[in-house]
């Protein structure tokens, strides 16, 4: 019978944040499979735990995963951490999840702390939908890409970056969805000098460029006003004719009543006025 495959959630910054039922799966595991073991380590002695530790982390994840596999298949139980918060969220532990899945092994998670949900409810912006793009490219194309594509997002939007990436990502996001818009950046979350400002994109990229950051960061970027977003449409197809606009939903595959109907909705009008200006047009 294999073992089970334990995602243990760690804290990020206070201590007193770990769970009763992570510090007993640690103490009971077969084994720790730990992201940074100099980092774990601290962790471990300061709850008194003593199970073995090994490491697994970016540069040996495929590897070292099917050493992993392979003892939970002989039944052995391992729990995964990482150096700080929820395992397989912006980490290698995903992949570790996937094959034992995959191989048909046991596994669950004993939540606790994430640095994600923490910093969102923490900034005061819309928590009903939110989208997690967890840490971006380091290659510039493909973050301009990536940015470009969340332009015109509507939901609050989730990033982490570390201290010395941090002003390049600002002036990246600013570039891309305008110095104006709001954020709030999340640092030293739960820890004695945990701060939170809340500006505009182009003021974070001041502030940071006059004073260094230090510790790991989470950015909330606000969303795009949907309002907005409408009235830019609205005005957009203002200046196709209303035939050429209905034209171009029919060549994208839509029958030509549902067509009109698109039509009249982006412009904000009723579909009988949408059929009476086609008729004007076709006089003319």
């Amino acid at each position: 019978m294999s073992g089970t495959l334990y995602l243990c959630a760690t804290p990020i910054g206070n201590l007193e944040d770990i769970t009763l039922r992570v510090l007993r799966i640690l103490k009971e595991a077969d084994l720790i499979a730990a992201e940074d073991t100099r980092n774990s380590r601290k962790l471990l002695t300061h709850f008194d735990i003593h199970t073995p530790l090994t490491s697994y982390h970016e540069h040996n994840k495929w590897d070292k995963g099917r050493t992993l596999i392979k003892k939970l298949e002989e039944g052995q139980n391992i729990a995964l951490i990482t150096d700080a918060g929820m395992p397989g969220i912006s980490d290698p532990g995903s992949e570790l999840c996937s094959m034992a899945v995959e191989a048909g092994i046991p596994v669950t998670v004993c939540p606790g702390a994430s640095a994600c949900v923490t910093a969102l409810a923490l900034s005061g912006f819309p928590s009903k939908r939110f989208a997690f793009e967890g840490f971006l490219s380091t290659q510039k194309k493909e973050r301009e890409a990536l940015l470009l594509s969340l332009k015109d997002e509507v939901r609050t939007m989730v990033f982490y970056e570390a201290p010395h990436r941090l002003c390049e990502t600002l002036d990246a996001l600013s570039a891309a969805f305008g110095g104006e818009r709001k954020a709030a950046l999340c640092r030293e979350l739960t820890k004695k000098h945990e701060t939170v400002l809340r500006l505009t994109l182009a003021e974070l990229s001041e502030h940071y460029k006059e004073q260094a950051p230090k510790g790991e960061c989470v950015l909330i970027v606000g969303g795009r006003n949907p309002e907005e977003l409408e009235r830019e449409a609205r005005m957009s197809w203002e200046a196709l004719s209303v035939s050429a606009h209905v034209e171009k939903y029919v060549s994208e595959g839509m029958d030509r009543k549902e067509a009109m109907k698109q039509a009249a909705k982006d412009r904000g009008i009723g579909k009988r006025e949408i059929y009476a200006l086609l008729l004007e047009e076709q006089k003319e």
